[in-house]
């Protein structure tokens, strides 16, 4: 394995490209949108831009930062992981985000650089690049959620199409989404080796999304139909049966990006920190300290386990070469993610204590009411992206060797 050293350019380059990142930083990131979210990277429907939001994503586009490390030939930045890296400090320093994100970025333009054709290359990467298409999953169904490989969507061979028919479920973002890449059926007498991967136009003739409205009020998920639904067969990525291998790869692109270590940044140190919430809504002693030794105790724990996982995926980024991505050691990050996620949400409602399980009404904050929400919205980070359940298994087999016992 490589050195992070033999993967780190000169440090003179990497100072040359930080002056040229933060020169145009400076020259095109609109001041009115310090510190906001990033839009695109959101499951919340798109709304109306600003002309600064506009012109932002549109200069990040433009440049190919949004995807700093896709190949210039196809929009994106031809950045290393270490200008990445700095790009990401610099935009940090400036309270700058990246406007270009969502399903595109996170999962399917990774898998496509690997499996699609020059011509599917050609076609989606730019749009993606440039925030101009969203993206959705099309995977789970009502029968085949844990075992996805029961899938019974079938896409029915006519010559130059697919004629597709088939419901899919927990479809993230589906009724805002422009496209969808799904895994479908194209043989029933293979369980695996029956299923391709097919990108679908959601404004297709026979495709209907119904949302589903989660415990936190939100409906970022949806029911996806799909009846005599024709999809061209230059739509199919790779080969017919190869769905699940290429499925199985776009997975850990997902947990990859889940976990924090690809070009979705963790949120894990976004809001006001543990510390100074406690101090705030439990009081400081003399000494400055928040006041309950328990809790500050914990809170210390957690923010020890915060900052060791950031390490942990830093040196893994450093550590990975270049054209091998990600692993199936994605599966322990996205766990270990997930419980930090978890623990944060749980530690900030014991803090705000009534304060933080308001809903709605009078005598709330508005960031008490979005509180609310993210520590219900944070029960799914362990089952979204696979199953806490499900990565111990990946665990077991791919990486520790375990097989299962007939």
């Amino acid at each position: 394995m490589a050195t992070a050293a033999e993967l780190t350019p000169p440090a003179d380059a990497l100072d040359a490209f930080r002056a040229e990142a933060r020169a145009w930083l400076e020259a095109n990131f609109p001041a009115s949108l310090k510190g906001k979210d990033n839009a695109m990277a959101t499951l919340e429907g798109p709304s109306d831009y600003s002309a600064d939001e506009a012109a932002w994503i549109k200069a990040v586009g433009d440049k190919g930062w949004g995807v700093p490390t896709w190949p210039s030939d196809y929009g994106g930045g031809g950045l290393d992981r270490a200008q990445a890296r700095v790009l990401g400090e610099e935009m940090a320093r400036i309270g700058a985000w990246n406007p270009i994100g969502g399903m595109g970025v996170m999962m399917f333009g990774p898998t496509l650089l690997e499996y699609g054709s020059e011509a599917q290359k050609r076609e989606h990467i730019p749009a993606i690049a440039k925030g101009q298409v969203r993206w959705c999953q099309g995977y789970s169904e009502p029968g085949a959620g844990s075992d996805l490989a029961s899938l019974q969507t079938f896409a029915e061979d006519k010559g130059d199409h697919y004629l597709v028919n088939g419901q899919k479920t927990w479809t993230s973002g589906g009724q805002w989404a422009d496209k969808c890449f799904a895994l479908v059926r194209t043989d029933k007498t293979q369980k695996h080796g029956g299923i391709s991967f097919l990108l679908i136009d959601m404004t297709a003739p026979g495709v209907e999304v119904k949302p589903i409205r989660m415990i936190s009020g939100q409906s970022p998920f949806c029911e996806t139909f799909f009846t005599d639904v024709k999809v061209p067969k230059e739509n199919l990525v790779g080969r017919e049966g190869q769905g699940w291998e290429i499925g199985t790869r776009l997975l850990q692109h997902e947990r990859n990006s889940l976990s924090g270590g690809g070009s979705a940044a963790s949120r894990m140190f976004a809001g006001k920190p543990l510390g100074q919430l406690a101090k705030d809504y439990k009081g400081a002693n003399d000494d400055g300290k928040v006041a309950d030794s328990d809790l500050r105790m914990r809170i210390v724990k957690h923010e020890m386990d915060m900052r060791a996982f950031a390490m942990t995926l830093r040196r893994a980024a450093l550590e990975a070469k270049s054209n091998q991505g990600p692993s199936a050691a994605t599966s322990i990050m996205k766990n270990v993610g997930a419980r930090i996620t978890q623990d944060r949400a749980e530690l900030s409602v014991e803090i705000m204590g009534m304060n933080g399980l308001g809903w709605e009404g009078e005598g709330f904050t508005e960031t008490e009411l979005a509180q609310t929400r993210t520590w219900l919205w944070g029960k799914a980070v362990s089952i979204y992206g696979g199953s806490t359940e499900i990565q111990n298994n990946v665990i077991a087999k791919r990486i520790l060797g375990m097989l299962d016992h007939q």
